[in-house]
C-alpha cells in the first residue's frame, strides 16, 4: 500500500477501506461473545486484543492517536502506540474497539467497534477528557447550528431549516446528571428527546440519516476522543459538528498540554479534527439503528453488519458479510 496521486490530490490507497473492514470485524466478533454477560472489562480486553492483532498485520506505518488511553494506563492500543508492519503509508489512527462497553455487556441497542485512519499528522491528538458537542447531518447551510448559542436558538434554526414545525425535531442527548439542565431546555422548546445511556459516537452518526434513526441532532458533553471519531465519520458521510474540550482539573490540563492543546476554548469543526483523507469503518456489536449485531448461527457461520466510509469519494458502503472460516476469529498472533 502506498500513498497515490499528486501532492494536490495525494490521499490514503482505497485497498485499504477493505482492511480496515477487517479490522472491525474481528474487534465486534471479539466483543460479541461477551454480550449481556455483564462483564465490561472482559468485553472491552478482548475487542481491544482482536483489533490490535488485525492492526498489526495490515501494511502501514500506523500511530494511535485516540485510543484506549496512554501508555501508563492502558497495556495495548494507548496513544501513541505504534501498529502495523511498519511499511506503507504513515497514517494517524482512531479508534474504539468497544464503543459502548456497558450496553455491551446489558446487550444494548448501538454498541459498535470502531476505527478512523487519516494520513500522518492529520487528527486531533484529543486527550482523554470531556468534549461539549453539537451535530447535524447533511443537507443544511454551513452554521446551520452552532456550539455557542442557545439550546432555543439551534432547535428553532435547524427546524426552519428542515422545514418542519419544532415537534418534528428530535435531539440525542447521553442520558447523565450533567445533562439534566440541557434536557429541561430541550424539552422547553417543544422538540422530542432520545436519551442514550452510552455510545455517543453512534449518537452523532444518526444525525445523518434522521429518516431511519429518528434523530436530527446531537448535544451534550462526551468523551473528546469520541468526538474525534465522530468527527471522522461526518467527514466522510457528510454533516456538521462543533467541539470543544472540557478539562476539570489542572492534571487534565497538563495532559491535553502535553499533547499539544494550546488554546482550551476553542471550538474545533469537524474538519478541524479530522483534515485530509479520511477512512472510517464501524461493525456492529449489538443490534442497533445504526447496524446490526454480530450473529453466531447454529452452524458455527458468523455474520457481521459494516459500515465503511471516505472522505475523498464521500463513498458509504454497506458490508452484510458471512463467515464460513472461523480460524481468522483465533487468538493466534
Amino acid at each position: 500500500m502506498a500513498i497515490t496521486g499528486n501532492a494536490e490530490t495525494a490521499g490514503l490507497d482505497r485497498i485499504l477501506t477493505l482492511e480496515l473492514v477487517r479490522v472491525t470485524e474481528r474487534a465486534a466478533v471479539a466483543a460479541a461473545r461477551w454480550r449481556g454477560r455483564g462483564d465490561e472489562m472482559a468485553a472491552d480486553q478482548a475487542a481491544v486484543d482482536a483489533m490490535r492483532r488485525e492492526l498489526n498485520r495490515l501494511p502501514i506505518d500506523g500511530t494511535v492517536v485516540i485510543g484506549e488511553g496512554e501508555r501508563d494506563e492502558a497495556p495495548m492500543l494507548y496513544i501513541g502506540e505504534k501498529v502495523g508492519r511498519g511499511s506503507g503509508p504513515r497514517v494517524d489512527i482512531a479508534l474504539d474497539p468497544l464503543e459502548g462497553t456497558t450496553i455491551c455487556a446489558k446487550n444494548q441497542p448501538n454498541s459498535l467497534a470502531v476505527i478512523a485512519i487519516a494520513e500522518g499528522g492529520s487528527l486531533l491528538y484529543a486527550p482523554d477528557v470531556y468534549m461539549q458537542k453539537i451535530a447535524i447531518g447533511p443537507g443544511y447551510a454551513k452554521g446551520t447550528v452552532d456550539l455557542d448559542a442557545s439550546v432555543m436558538e439551534n432547535i428553532q434554526a435547524l427546524a426552519a431549516a428542515k422545514g418542519v414545525p419544532i415537534n418534528e425535531i428530535t435531539a440525542c442527548i447521553l442520558d447523565r446528571p450533567r445533562h439534566a439542565k440541557l434536557i429541561e431546555d430541550v424539552r422547553a422548546t417543544g422538540a422530542a428527546l432520545r436519551l442514550i445511556g452510552d455510545g455517543d459516537v453512534a449518537g452523532v452518526i444518526h444525525t445523518t440519516n434522521p429518516d431511519e434513526t429518528g434523530i436530527d441532532i446531537y448535544l451534550g458533553i462526551g468523551g473528546a476522543p469520541e468526538g474525534v471519531l465522530a468527527a471522522a465519520a461526518l467527514r466522510c458521510i457528510g454533516g456538521q459538528m462543533q467541539g470543544r474540550l472540557v478539562t476539570q482539573s489542572d492534571a487534565q490540563r497538563e495532559r491535553a498540554a502535553r499533547m499539544g492543546v494550546k488554546d482550551f476554548d476553542k471550538k474545533f469543526t469537524h474538519d478541524e479534527m479530522a483534515k485530509g483523507d479520511v477512512l472510517f469503518a464501524a461493525t456492529g456489536v449489538t443490534d442497533g439503528n445504526l447496524l446490526s449485531g454480530v450473529r453466531f448461527a447454529r452452524n458455527g457461520e458468523i455474520t457481521t453488519d459494516t459500515v465503511v466510509m471516505r472522505s475523498s469519494s464521500g463513498t458509504v458502503r454497506w458490508i452484510k458479510a458471512t463467515h464460513r472460516d472461523l480460524d481468522k476469529f483465533d487468538n493466534e498472533v
